[in-house]
């Protein structure tokens, strides 16, 4: 078969195809859930632009329901699928939740790229399914212009261990569990500038569940958790500040950055969503070089975790990161919301 560059069919990438911040905002002003109409059901709703719906069940539990989709943000068919879903189960992770099911999601120039590219895809779905140990249970396809795959979720969680986005603590410690700068490889691979020793750092880390999510919520003082996709690690942030009524310190040596990313940030290889992030919400964040706002508003796709911990609770969270395999440092610290920007870089 003729090799197939998928990202050749899209105008955006992953989750640089997201709305930007402030028109999602405007979308969802007068549609927000009313939260009398399912006070005693629904826990998390969209008033908070929390990572998934949690809906009570009874007996101290309750379902989580997600949704995310996207065009291609790299050419291998069944790597595109399987990062798509790695990606869309990441948010029941996030809300402290273990996957229990999902469907697809398919939009597909069938007469330009056929069944059989359109299989491949799916199949990756099936893997990153797979990996979390759940099946890919069925879906919905249309003919599209362009490219679009991803899962819808369903999850399951204890009522007293969902982790929301808005729950963040004065002098809780933050964490981030993946290295930033997806976004900037995957436009140098755009434009065919990616060196051939750095062509598998973005994939291989798009396709690593956010497994530690599950676990959590079993620790008392991790008060908040986020994954960082589409807005960037700034982006998702000030929605937790925002709904928590925090400011945050960010240590920019502390954070994990991809090795070779800012090499690409000075080829220009900057996604146009890093533009778009900084238009919405950088009002709100202090004073920035160039190429810290172009490493911290670069959109993720299948980013990590980004989790808020008490001092109190480190111990016990570094020991269950260490379980899972990494070796985190903290990168900030939340503070009582007073005067000036929301986020303060030092």
């Amino acid at each position: 078969m003729e090799e197939i560059k998928l990202t050749a069919y899209s105008h955006g990438a992953g989750c640089g195809c997201k709305i930007s911040p402030s028109l999602l905002e405007e979308i969802l002003k007068s549609n927000k859930v009313n939260g009398k109409d399912f006070a005693n059901t629904l826990l998390v709703g969209n008033q908070g632009m929390d990572d998934a719906a949690v809906i009570d069940i009874g007996d101290g539990r309750a379902i989580i329901s997600t949704t995310d989709f996207f065009m291609p943000i790299v050419d291998d068919p069944f790597d595109f699928g399987r990062i798509a879903g790695v990606n869309a189960i990441s948010d029941v992770y996030a809300m402290g939740g273990k996957p229990i099911m999902a469907v697809s999601i398919l939009g597909w120039p069938i007469n330009e790229l056929g069944t059989e590219v359109a299989g491949q895809v799916v199949q990756g779905g099936r893997q990153a399914c797979a990996d979390a140990g759940i099946p890919l249970a069925g879906g919905h396809s249309i003919d599209s212009p362009e490219p679009i795959f991803g899962l819808a979720v369903t999850g399951i969680v204890d009522d007293d261990r969902i982790l929301e986005n808005s729950t963040a603590e004065e002098e809780s410690k933050l964490y981030l569990t993946k290295p930033l700068g997806v976004g900037i490889l995957t436009t140098a691979q755009k434009k065919g500038l990616l060196e051939d020793e750095h062509q598998d750092i973005a994939r291989d880390q798009m396709i690593q569940l956010n497994k530690i999510g599950a676990e959590l919520g079993e620790i008392k003082g991790v008060n908040a958790v986020t994954d960082v996709t589409g807005f960037g690690l700034l982006g998702h942030l000030v929605e937790m500040c925002e709904g928590s009524y925090l400011n945050a310190v960010l240590y920019f040596e502390s954070i994990p950055i991809i090795d070779c990313a800012p090499y690409y940030v000075e080829k220009g290889c900057v996604p146009g969503g890093t533009q778009r992030n900084w238009e919405s919400y950088g009002s709100k964040i202090g004073e920035l070089s160039d190429i810290q706002r172009n490493l911290l508003c670069d959109p993720q796709t299948s980013g990590g975790l980004l989790i808020s911990v008490t001092p109190e609770a480190e111990g016990e969270f570094l020991a269950l990161s260490k379980q899972n395999d990494m070796q985190l440092n903290s990168i900030g610290v939340l503070n009582a919301r007073g005067e000036g920007p929301y986020i303060t870089v030092k």
